[in-house]
């Protein structure tokens, strides 16, 4: 019992930032249909009063689903997207594109519920496809020419992200003319999510990412959580964080082509993984 405990435990640390995402929203789905009650307090309702007595809800919503197939879509659709996004980027990014995601979708569902309370019914929002929209959106925007093949058919990823939009729009309008069946509260947040996800992308392209105040704000609350240690303090030296072999001035000394063709080099001697988050990234935007 004690081995098969130890390793679960190493599995998990061995999971990559949204796989982890994706574990808590497995538990919180299974909890949920023991104790469902209890996880209203949880979702994120329409009614700004409500809401106020509840704000943690405008993140925690993120990660309730009450419907197994709802769930299976999302988890997936997060697997699939996370791959690509953490093989170009940092895990602190995705997680911040993640929960930016779930509160722009939040909001949007809350400004438009209450701008116009006559058309949409009152009602409570849950699950993370609003997060997932956008991180998928942010990833047709950064790379919009990039092509996803898909059996014999290869489309750019900006030609995906407009179809989804689109279907998102068709959404809220088909969900105002049948609110039973219809489905307006999800859309709006999805758009929302997308909205944040394109709006990310394209800061980041200017080199500006918008996240950082967030994430600042999510570093300090996990210190809170974190045990002091017992022991004396140290001095903790920190390397220099390299690119390609050479420092960050070394290399940005050199010609793109070269710069190309070190980080080429060390993937032929130690494989793509060996490759830091900068180095992905300019490899990346040079296949752009």
């Amino acid at each position: 019992m004690t081995s098969l405990s130890q390793d679960i435990k190493d599995k998990l640390k061995r999971l990559n930032a949204l796989e982890k995402i994706i574990v808590i929203n497995l538990i919180v789905f299974l909890l949920a249909l023991l104790f469902d009650s209890l996880f209203a307090w949880f979702e994120l309702p329409s009614n700004i009063d409500a809401f106020i007595t509840q704000p943690w809800s405008l993140v925690s919503y993120a990660f309730l689903h009450y419907n197994f197939l709802h769930i299976l879509f999302n988890m997936l659709w997060l697997y699939i997207i996370g791959q690509w996004i953490l093989n170009l980027f940092h895990s602190k990014l995705a997680l911040n594109i993640y929960f930016l995601g779930a509160i722009a979708g939040g909001l949007l569902y809350l400004l438009v519920y209450n701008l116009f309370p006559d058309v949409f019914v009152n009602s409570r929002l849950v699950g993370a496809s609003a997060s997932v929209r956008a991180l998928l959106i942010f990833l047709c925007a950064y790379l919009p020419h990039k092509e996803f093949r898909f059996f014999t058919i290869s489309i750019k990823l900006w030609y995906i992200g407009l179809i989804i939009v689109i279907l998102d729009v068709l959404g809220v309008i088909s969900g105002i003319k049948d609110p039973v069946y219809g489905n307006s509260g999800g859309n709006i947040a999805h758009l929302g999510g997308a909205f944040l996800g394109y709006f990310y992308a394209k800061q980041l392209s200017k080199g500006t990412d918008i996240g950082k105040g967030f994430e600042k704000i999510m570093d300090t609350v996990m210190a809170l959580f974190k045990r002091s240690g017992t022991g004396p303090l140290k001095t903790v030296h920190k390397k220099k964080s390299k690119v390609g072999g050479y420092s960050k001035s070394e290399f940005n000394e050199f010609s793109n082509q070269k710069k190309i063709d070190l980080i080429l080099d060390k993937i032929s001697k130690s494989g793509y993984d060996s490759l830091t988050a900068e180095e992905k990234e300019f490899l990346f935007r040079s296949g752009k």
